[in-house]
């Protein structure tokens, strides 16, 4: 992992009254001396009627919207600039809005992106395309997707992390959560906390019994074995680090709830077709049952399928009546 030296904020609504994911944005800046640049990407789409002859007039909307939006973004960052240094922004016509988010965060070179996670839950996992699904697997760059609106205070985080490597996950995984969790836990001057959910390897037995038990402590201790030696250069005291047995998503919830965590950090690798919905992704499973905001990174050398070049305007051609 490179240090965090530019941050993107997306930026869903500029005229809001709230935005948490811009503030922690700037205090993520402030505090890792970071650049930070506020995008907004229009993607709401412009009519036109099918002949063409609104074209012209379509443009003059996308450079007057576009400025609107400048404008807007604009007194955000004067607000930041009151608590961060270098602040900058954009807003660009491109679609669809996680596409247009990762485009920007390539072109300018960001070490990571911060965004609002949309509200409401999710259901059909790796059926449904929606944003924030999309963002977290497409993205090479860490995202953090904000989900608490009070700002960080010494925060509790925990790392999710997979010494085992479950469904052939990449093994320098492990090492990009830490890599990333610990700078942004150093960063706020936070706690770090690590949990591994592990596999009982008792399955094929009949109930319990003696050689149940055994196979139970035998994969409790691997599983330790296997955490501390990911732990080893990491600043993670032996009282910090959780092995719980069982279901990852669900040992991760539990964790994060009874230690009251403000950041938990996990790995996505990028799955399609049927391995993706049979599999499913931790990641993505965590986006409803977690209260608390989630940092995704991907394993070093991941490459995104988002195209470069930007989609411009989303122009939709409507039949004139009569």
């Amino acid at each position: 992992m490179q240090a965090i030296r530019r941050i993107l904020a997306a930026v869903k609504d500029p005229g809001a009254r709230s935005l948490p994911a811009v503030n922690k944005a700037v205090q993520l800046a402030r505090s890792l001396a970071a650049d930070l640049e506020l995008f907004h990407a229009i993607d709401s789409p412009y009519y036109t009627d099918m002949l063409g002859m609104a074209a012209q007039h379509t443009q003059r909307l996308e450079c007057d919207e576009r400025s609107e939006y400048l404008q807007r973004l604009e007194r955000v960052a004067a607000r930041a600039r009151l608590h961060t240094g270098k602040v900058s922004v954009s807003a660009e016509c491109d679609y669809p809005a996680y596409e247009a988010i990762v485009r920007r965060a390539l072109e300018i070179g960001a070490d990571l992106i911060v965004a609002e996670c949309h509200a409401g839950r999710r259901v059909a996992q790796g059926l449904l395309k929606l944003s924030d699904w999309e963002l977290l697997r497409l993205s090479p760059v860490p995202v953090l997707l904000v989900k608490r609106t009070r700002p960080y205070h010494r925060p509790t985080i925990l790392l999710a992390l997979d010494p085992s490597h479950a469904f052939a996950k990449p093994a320098k995984l492990d090492e990009e959560i830490l890599a990333t969790g610990g700078a942004v836990s150093a960063a706020l001057h936070g706690t770090l906390h690590a949990v591994h959910a592990y596999a009982t390897a008792t399955a094929g037995l009949a109930g319990p019994g003696p050689a149940a038990a055994l196979r139970a402590q035998a994969a409790a201790v691997s599983a330790a074995a296997s955490l501390d030696g990911v732990l080893r250069s990491a600043d993670v005291v032996p009282a910090r680090r959780h092995l719980i047995p069982g279901d990852p998503t669900t040992a991760v919830r539990d964790a994060a709830r009874r230690l009251g965590a403000d950041i938990v950090v996990t790995g996505a690798v990028s799955r399609s077709g049927l391995k993706r919905a049979f599999i499913g992704n931790t990641a993505e499973r965590l986006l409803d049952c977690l209260s608390c905001d989630l940092l995704i990174v991907k394993p070093a050398g991941f490459s995104s399928s988002v195209p470069r070049a930007a989609r411009g305007a989303r122009v939709v051609a409507v039949e004139p009546l009569g």
